[in-house]
């Protein structure tokens, strides 16, 4: 088949984390290629009536959907999907809907809220917390610590260590909310900042409906007492960093790890069901020191780079690169 490649349209001075979907882009088309179809990547900008004419013209029988910013901005990644929907062309990943409601981290902590399942408490411009779905928020006090995070923006965007606040009453955390939001994209909220583990549950379309595949821990290896621990900026793009140097990825857990494990998988599985999930997707969870998880997010179309952590799942599962593709592919309502 004819497919085509959408991705963001990568500017001059573009940060790392931008200039990734360019890679992720090659990786894709390699694997395409040694399917036997034929991959053509088309950036996209703001000018959708050209995007549109473009694929008028070039007539895919499938889009492969890439695009995590427009012009740079988080908060326009559902507008791809949105002219897939109306030009009636097939497309890999989330729906238009799905894409929305998980990009923006309000939204989707609100649905997870609304089902039940554990997200951290949250703090928003209008000065209340929010999300109270467990007994442990009714300990939560307004000083926090809170992390300041991007509504919109993934990939870590403006998020590391001096993100976190201790002992901030409401004065001083709306006025740091303020002062950053310019910076994380235009919006952010602040969240109970979960000292603990971080996990990455990755999922794949499968026959009988989702795969999980292998958990994933972050470590933080030799971080010294006091260090907030974060997996920021530093450590997903600054090569050369303690951060990045630190803080690394692994699949082997001792057998007391199994039931806590078991438990995240099955709130992966309720997330993909939850958001009607396509594809391939990625929940990230943080656990507390009793134990318990707490979903942080739900990315609908992680990275597909070589390097990262989806396609490291992948191979620990045993798929070969074209295999996940073709699994990614089959799923695309529509497509004949």
């Amino acid at each position: 088949m004819r497919i085509a490649i959408t991705h963001g349209e990568v500017g001059a001075g573009a940060g790392r984390d931008e200039q990734d979907v360019l890679t992720q882009a090659a990786f894709v088309s390699q694997g395409l290629a040694s399917l036997g179809h034929e991959p053509v990547a088309i950036p996209v900008s703001l000018n959708l009536s050209a995007a549109a004419q473009t694929l008028a013209e070039l007539r895919p029988a499938v889009v492969f959907n890439l695009v995590e910013t427009i012009v740079g901005k988080g908060s326009l990644i559902h507008l791809i999907p949105a002219l897939l929907d109306a030009l009636k062309i097939p497309y890999t990943g989330a729906g238009m809907e799905a894409m929305f409601l998980t990009s923006n981290k309000l939204i989707a902590k609100r649905w997870l809220a609304a089902a039940g399942l554990p997200t951290p408490a949250w703090f928003t411009a209008q000065g209340t917390p929010c999300g109270k779905v467990s007994p442990m928020y009714e300990e939560l006090r307004i000083e926090g610590p809170w992390l300041i995070k991007s509504v919109w923006e993934h990939a870590s965007i403006g998020l590391d260590e001096d993100s976190v606040l201790f002992g901030a009453d409401r004065k001083r955390l709306l006025a740091e909310m303020e002062a950053r939001c310019e910076a994380l994209g235009g919006a952010c909220l602040a969240e109970a900042y979960i000292d603990g583990r971080e996990f990455n549950l990755s999922l794949l379309a499968g026959e009988g409906g989702p795969e999980v595949l292998p958990p994933a821990e972050i470590r933080f290896d030799g971080y010294p007492p006091g260090k907030v621990r974060v997996v920021g900026y530093r450590s997903k793009w600054e090569e050369g960093t303690f951060e990045f140097a630190n803080t690394p990825r692994t699949f082997q857990f001792p057998a007391q790890d199994a039931p806590l494990l078991s438990q995240l998988k099955e709130l992966a599985r309720r997330c993909w069901k939850i958001f009607d999930l396509r594809g391939y997707a990625r929940v990230d969870f943080r656990v507390d020191k009793a134990g318990r998880p707490w979903i942080l997010e739900v990315n609908a179309n992680p990275c597909l780079s070589p390097d990262a952590g989806f396609s490291a799942a992948t191979h620990r599962a045993g798929l070969t690169f074209p295999d996940v593709l073709a699994r990614i592919i089959r799923v695309c309502p529509q497509l004949k």
